[in-house]
């Protein structure tokens, strides 16, 4: 898929929790180019002499009709927080797209359970929306430590079925996303998930353990995001691989997690 280096401008940024921004960029030059679910962009980081490195962002969706771009960032470092308090009219330099995303073959999302956790939850929506264009409903599973940490949750039943966890029980079923009953109490046909590694790590475990074929969005350090600088290397099946390339999504069996 053809890159780009655009001049995005920023149309709104919105905080939906402490840490956290939602940028909604568009193209003043022209439509958005074609995105994939599931691949990221590379940000530049103007003013900032301490951050000379893009920073990799999780499509969270993409409006072709009003030509936007949501990025859901977490605003955890100087890049990122430089980035998270844009204001509507800033430019902000984005290379795009990159990375290879999430599957959408007909055959192995018939019933699709996507899962997410923190940030994670990020790449779903995107992935969502796709398949219901697909005329696919899907299912979201999410989790969080807390009711006041879960986001985007109207966005989300806009698109499909949304199950929550938290892990002190105050929205949702009580635990982890793993632990919830819709595991028990539906077939899926396959798992796509994207979160913290050990969460990712045991619903890939969950998913093997019914016969479902699973994918995750791997979240290693990069830097380059073109496979040049060999900072997001992944020890999989195949030997050592950039995630920012052939990646950052993952089918479960390509890594050697569950060996």
């Amino acid at each position: 898929m053809k890159k780009y280096i655009l001049d995005l401008r920023v149309v709104s940024n919105e905080h939906p929790r402490a840490g956290y921004a939602l940028l909604k960029l568009t193209n003043p030059d022209g439509p958005m180019p074609e995105i994939a679910p599931g691949q990221f962009v590379q940000l530049a980081v103007s003013d900032s002499p301490s951050t000379m490195l893009r920073r990799p962002i999780s499509v969270h969706h993409v409006d072709y009709d009003s030509n936007q771009l949501w990025l859901l960032i977490h605003m955890i470092g100087e890049g990122t927080n430089k980035l998270g308090n844009l204001r509507p009219g800033d430019t902000v330099n984005t290379i795009v797209p990159l990375g290879k995303g999430f599957s959408l073959a007909s055959g192995s999302v018939a019933k699709p359970l996507l899962v997410g956790g923190g940030v994670g939850i990020a790449p779903l929506l995107y992935f969502g929306a796709k398949l219901k264009e697909q005329g696919v409903e899907p299912t979201f599973l999410l989790g969080a430590r807390s009711k006041d940490d879960l986001m985007q949750l109207d966005e989300f039943e806009k698109v499909g079925r949304v199950f929550l966890t938290t892990e002190d029980g105050s929205v949702g079923e009580k635990g982890f996303v793993t632990q919830h009953s819709i595991w028990n109490q539906e077939t899926f046909t396959s798992v796509h998930c994207c979160g913290p590694k050990p969460m990712m790590v045991a619903v890939a475990k969950v998913a093997k353990g019914k016969g479902v074929e699973c994918e995750v969005s791997l979240e290693n350090m990069m830097a380059c995001g073109l496979g040049a600088c060999l900072c997001c290397v992944e020890d999989t099946q195949q030997g050592n691989v950039c995630v920012c390339k052939e990646g950052p999504v993952f089918n479960i069996n390509e890594l050697k997690w569950l060996i």
